[in-house]
């Protein structure tokens, strides 16, 4: 998930449904330096229905790596897959199209959210404003290409986090200023050992809210340099996966692994979607927080999906255990008293979390994380102590 690099700092203004929200102030840009160019002839009211059969465009991973082989347990996750490499997913016609959605003056003018982790995010509006997103990440050949991918039955977690995108701009001029000083390093002999891309990471070290995520890319990157996702091993080393291009995506489980962004070289702009995924049986376990996406979200919208999701697992897995008790007092069998408080306890601890994730509205900063519980290892978040929060996703 890519933060942006270069665009002016967040201001809060505005009333309304995004009152109080930090959003990007785009007040001293010019139009050209402000938004990315929509090169695509779509008009703003044109509805394009998505249609697999035209607007997909799939070929397997070439590989996937399992948490196993990444330094995890078996246990952790709620997939046995990791991260897979990047794969084609749409066709050139469904990327336009998207571009022209989500670049749409309405999206632009009312969606925009800005942070301490990212200054320029576009969130919650695929519903309202997005149809062919929408559509495209609800379609039943999307969700099974992903669920196979995984290697688990996956819905969207919820639709406000359906094509959340994250935007990094650069000038013609600060793009030739960046090869150029990426070429005078390369020459040279760097005492300290650090590579350009780790010196200044796109988004640093992170994990994300939600379980699974796939990142596509709207952006053209034939001439990038760099982009690459490093993801922390269990064992503390780090390994790079490749960046998408174009219309192709990878698939992440965030939630469980430490990762962060490398610094992208040689295009003006980067745009990714990024839709993020829970299993879709209510038995399974559903750790979802909240910490990096309160501070940029409506919160009454987040809310009231997170709330909504999350009871209809509970009320199906008391559906599941009330039929169970029926069953077993018709077939005159004994109170199973130990499964049932070992099940009330694990609802328990499911509704504390829930709890503990619903903060009242006047202690969230808008745009500003205020914690590093969105890292696991020790030594990251003495890290991230040390220095002010301004690149995490």
């Amino acid at each position: 998930m890519l933060a942006t690099e270069t665009l002016t700092a967040a201001s809060v203004r505005g009333k309304g449904l995004n009152s109080g929200i930090a959003k990007w102030d785009t007040s001293t840009n010019s139009s050209s330096r402000t938004r990315p160019q929509i090169k695509e002839t779509f008009s703003s009211s044109e509805h394009v229905a998505f249609d697999p059969s035209k607007h997909l465009k799939y070929s397997p991973p070439s590989r996937t790596y399992t948490m196993k082989e990444l330094g995890y347990s078996d246990s952790r996750g709620v997939s046995p897959i990791g991260v897979s490499e990047p794969f084609s997913l749409f066709s050139e016609e469904a990327i336009k199209q998207m571009r022209a959605e989500v670049l749409s003056d309405r999206v632009w003018a009312h969606y925009q959210y800005s942070s301490n982790l990212a200054q320029c995010q576009l969130r919650g509006f695929a519903p309202e404003c997005a149809p062919f997103v929408y559509d495209a990440w609800k379609s039943p050949d999307i969700l099974a290409i992903i669920s196979r991918i995984a290697e688990i039955d996956l819905v969207p977690v919820m639709d406000w986090e359906i094509g959340h995108i994250n935007i990094s701009l650069q000038s013609e001029d600060e793009k030739s200023k960046a090869l150029a000083e990426k070429s005078r390093r390369d020459s040279e002999e760097d005492g300290l050992g650090c590579s350009w891309e780790d010196e200044d990471p796109i988004v640093d070290w992170h994990t994300d809210s939600y379980p699974l995520v796939c990142v596509t890319m709207l952006s053209d990157c034939t001439n990038m340099i760099g982009g690459e996702t490093a993801l922390r091993k269990g064992t503390g080393e780090i390994v790079k996966v490749r960046g998408p291009q174009m219309g192709s995506a990878v698939i992440l489980q965030g939630r469980y692994i430490e990762h962060r962004a490398l610094r992208a070289l040689g295009m003006t702009e980067r745009i990714s979607m990024v839709t993020s995924f829970r299993p879709r049986s209510s038995l399974a376990k559903d750790d979802t927080v909240l910490t990096t996406v309160r501070p940029i979200s409506d919160l009454s919208e987040l809310y009231h999906q997170f709330a909504e999701y999350r009871f209809e697992i509970l009320q199906d897995r008391f559906r599941r255990i009330e039929r169970e008790i029926r069953d077993r007092k018709r077939a005159r069998r004994r109170f199973n008293t130990i499964d049932v408080k070992r099940f009330i306890r694990e609802q328990i601890e499911f509704l504390q979390h829930m709890d503990k994730e619903i903060v009242e509205d006047d202690k969230v900063q808008r745009g500003v994380i205020q914690d590093d519980s969105h890292l696991i290892s020790e030594d990251l978040k003495k890290h991230s102590r040390k220095r002010p929060c301004s690149t995490l996703e």
